[in-house]
């Protein structure tokens, strides 16, 4: 059964090609036929329902002004800066800072240790990137994050993290192996007090067999704690190999509460040289992870529990509408992720979906939002009193309705205008989240010019993270053109 059509790639010579979006056997699939290659069907989502059930979520953005490149339609994936075509802005900007790295895994989106040359941006040429993104229309970058290879190879990471602040950043990250930040303790304490706000950590398992290096992030987890630094621990998952381990990365994340706070996911994406068998075997969707959760943690999270990013929205309505500013928009592709939060206590895990009916909250907040666009005469401390009411229901519809700090937070948050409130509610929850990165294999152009995760380049432009590591990869373009030296 047809759903629609879009646009792909034929998986061999990376020509764009018409798709279509269809529902047969049990899954949704994305098929194409290149002229030159034949005919290709490749697994797009595993769950018909789920895919539906998320489809309800979609959500098309305002994309930017600037930085812009302007095309026609028909230039989408290999304009890129953001083109015309994009419909969405900066959530996260990716920096890589070098193609260095400390350690040579058997999977890396950057390929960073066979490039062969090396890519290493200078310090003022960083700033400029972080400037450009600072300056996006219709409103300012609010995160940033350092890659590569390996950032932490930087002698001045410190000082780059620091001038991130300064030009007013209220996220601040980086992606790490954790090496350094193992082996050098006071490290994690000067990223700190230079305003570093989260580490990424590669964290593929809870054994040494599906986490060679999980002595060196046990120790990183404890200099960055004595530091008081918030790690998103994220896993790349492939099936066969560490998919078994979900469930008990889940508990290990919850166990450490005090330092994580969150998981996200990774679906391998086969952006190097890969055989069909490789797919058959090692190819995992987020509904498939998702179901692995739910087996694995025996039911306290269902998949019913989780939900695409656009769901987000109708709470970025609400703070637009009371300000009269413009605001970050979580307008990805709704199938790009799925997420939901848990609350840890001594008793375990709870999804804040048993604490709230999320279909009630999210209409309570849209209708908050429509009544504070009508301006006029409406008082809006009085409209957001109004709408507290009609949360309150939602409450109590949820099975733990009663949990009296989830609706202080949000009572504090709505009506004092106190966003700090937020960072009460994620100290005391769990973030768990999953980003399925597209390949060669199931790439969709729609879900390109949606995209919320763009990386800086030093020649001024943005590029969507599926187009910088797959298709036609940008990565090797900008590492190739702005190399400074010959070897590594």
């Amino acid at each position: 059964m047809l759903i629609k059509k879009t646009r792909s790639l034929c998986p061999v010579c990376g020509a764009v090609l018409e798709a279509d979006i269809v529902e047969e056997e049990g899954k949704i699939w994305i098929a194409r036929t290149c002229p030159e290659h034949g005919k290709f069907r490749h697994v797009y989502w595993s769950d018909p329902e789920m895919y539906h059930r998320f489809e309800h979520y979609d959500v098309i953005g305002r994309g930017v002004t600037n930085p812009q490149n302007p095309v026609t339609s028909d230039t989408c994936p290999t304009a890129c800066g953001l083109c015309s075509n994009h419909h969405s802005g900066t959530l996260l900007a990716n920096i890589d800072l070098t193609n260095r790295c400390n350690l040579d895994c058997s999977f890396c989106f950057a390929n960073a240790r066979a490039c062969g040359f090396v890519y290493e941006p200078s310090f003022d040429e960083i700033v400029s990137m972080m400037q450009m993104l600072r300056n996006e229309k219709p409103v300012p970058t609010p995160a940033v994050q350092f890659s590569g290879g390996e950032p932490t190879m930087r002698d001045d990471l410190v000082d780059i993290v620091k001038k991130a602040k300064e030009l007013g950043f209220p996220q601040v990250q980086i992606a790490t192996n954790g090496v350094k930040l193992a082996n050098n303790p006071v490290l994690s304490q000067q990223l700190k007090d230079a305003g570093l706000s989260t580490v990424y950590l590669h964290f593929d398992g809870v054994t040494p067999a599906t986490n060679p290096y999980l002595k060196i992030h046990l120790k990183a987890l404890e200099n960055l704690n004595k530091a008081g630094v918030g790690v998103v621990l994220v896993p790349t998952i492939i099936k066969g190999k560490n998919d078994q381990e979900v469930g008990e990365i889940l508990k290990f994340a919850a166990d450490h509460i005090s330092i994580v706070r969150g998981v996200n996911f990774q679906p391998v994406a086969f952006t190097g040289a890969a055989k069909d068998e490789d797919l058959k075997k090692e190819r995992i969707t987020i509904p498939e992870l998702v179901g692995d959760i739910e087996t694995q943690t025996n039911g306290i999270l269902k998949k019913s529990d989780f939900y695409p990013v656009p769901c987000v929205l109708p709470f970025s309505d609400l703070v637009e509408a009371y300000t009269g500013r413009p605001q970050v928009r979580f307008t990805a592709h709704e199938h790009c992720g799925a997420a939901t939060y848990v609350f840890v206590t001594k008793d375990g895990m709870t999804p804040v979906t048993r604490m709230v009916d999320v279909e009630s909250l999210f209409a309570a907040i849209e209708q908050m939002s429509n009544k504070l666009k009508k301006g006029g005469t409406i008082n809006k401390y009085a409209t957001l009193l109004e709408g507290v009411k009609e949360l309150h229901a939602s409450f109590k519809k949820g099975e733990k309705g009663s949990t009296a700090e989830f609706w202080k937070l949000i009572g504090k948050t709505l009506i004092g205008q106190n966003f700090d409130a937020l960072r009460e509610f994620h100290w005391n929850a769990l973030f768990i989240g999953t980003m399925h990165f597209m390949d060669r294999y199931n790439y969709d152009i729609e879900r390109v010019q949606r995209c919320c995760i763009h990386y800086a380049t030093p020649d001024g432009k943005l590029i969507p993270f599926c187009t910088y590591n797959s298709g036609p990869v940008y990565r090797e373009q900008i590492w190739k053109k702005h190399a400074k030296k010959e070897t590594q």
